[in-house]
């Protein structure tokens, strides 16, 4: 199909309901295999149907790193680059060609725009760069969750290439269960109790949880670490601090570690975000009104996955139009409303404060 030979590879388990359209956006490959670990639904039937070469295998203990690491064993040795998806993504139209224009000889991986999360209107929510593409040798996956490529081969792996163009997309099943998640990141902080990115996804997931003594505990941990020197993730983990301290009834504390993460990362909109919206809810307009100006100054969004939608979409403007309003600049309120729906057209709440702000600012009569 052109200068290289490309091979997508996946694991999965009852997820006949993707297979199709998984298929149909995986086509620009050469080859497509799946490691099955076990469905009980027409999963394996299906990819079968479509094209796809499928090695049906239980993994016991499950661990993602195993299951990623046998799917790889069954991509052909002469395939010079690696596509690793899941069944839930989707890669657009043209990404073969982008690929191969972004890929040299002697590359290590490549690195693409991923959209890992969508809003409720279709915009996009959540979206990082990515690096799940990689060369056919040198790499094994590590950790039992969260895992990640890492480089096993002789000297030091090729550059990591850029490959605009290629966009990939996550649909996810909103019913599947992530309850494995917080026993398999325990699991790995055991094994690599050195390793200071999985200590932060532990202290995450505690968050996520609501266990909000267990998510301060773990993460200023993380914050001990030698190897914990990447300010956007030390500042998130201050952040998720901040969060624990706020819901356990303690606003002094969560302020005081707002401010150090947004000290910490202070190129970063969601750390002012953050304090704004705590600043919201103790009704303090005048710091929301700062923060959220902070925030807007940034129009630079980041690549790294620490990159929330929130903070790079209508909610700035809402909070600042929401504290104009409650401080009695109407007319100001008004502007920001409608940037808001600018960004989220089809929100009923934005659409009914506008005309209220509007009234309150004499520009609509009253009904």
């Amino acid at each position: 199909m052109g200068n290289y030979k490309v091979c997508v590879y996946a694991i999965c388990k009852n997820e006949e309901q993707f297979v199709d359209r998984w298929m149909d956006s995986m086509s620009e490959a050469d080859q497509v295999v799946v490691l099955d670990t076990g469905s009980e639904d027409g999963t394996v039937e299906r990819l079968r149907a479509r094209g796809a070469e499928v090695t049906v295998e239980a993994v016991s203990p499950w661990r993602f790193d195993t299951a990623r690491n046998r799917s790889l064993e069954i991509v052909p040795e002469d395939t010079d680059i690696c596509v690793c998806t899941d069944l839930d993504e989707v890669l657009r139209p043209g990404w073969r060609e982008a690929l191969e224009k972004a890929w040299v000889p002697g590359a290590g991986q490549a690195a693409y725009r991923y959209t890992w999360s969508f809003n409720a209107d279709g915009s996009e929510g959540v979206v990082f760069w990515y690096e799940k593409i990689h060369a056919r040798r040198g790499y094994r996956w590590v950790h039992p969750v969260h895992e990640v490529l890492k480089w096993i081969g002789e000297g030091s792996p090729g550059p990591t290439v850029t490959a605009e163009g290629v966009q990939l997309d996550h649909h996810p099943d909103p019913e599947k269960s992530r309850a494995q998640y917080l026993s398999l990141l325990e699991l790995s902080v055991r094994e690599e109790p050195e390793d200071d990115r999985n200590v932060h996804y532990l202290g995450r997931e505690y968050m996520y949880r609501g266990r909000w003594d267990d998510c301060i505990r773990t993460l200023k941990h993380h914050l001990t670490m030698p190897a914990a020197v990447w300010r956007d993730e030390r500042a998130a983990s201050m952040r998720y601090i901040a969060r624990s301290f706020w819901e356990k009834g303690e606003p002094a504390q969560a302020r005081d570690w707002y401010f150090r993460a947004i000290i910490e990362a202070p190129h970063l909109r969601e750390p002012y975000m953050d304090l704004a919206l705590m600043l919201y809810q103790q009704e303090e307009w005048e710091g929301v009104l700062y923060f959220t100006s902070c925030a807007l100054a940034i129009t630079a969004r980041p690549r790294s996955y620490i990159c929330e939608a929130a903070a790079w979409g209508s909610l700035p403007y809402d909070l600042r139009s929401m504290a104009f309003y409650n401080a009695g600049a109407c007319r100001q309120a008004v502007e920001q409303v409608e940037k808001a729906l600018e960004l989220e057209p089809e929100n009923d709440r934005l659409r009914n404060n506008l005309i209220i702000m509007r009234r309150a600012a004499g520009l609509e009569p009253e009904a």
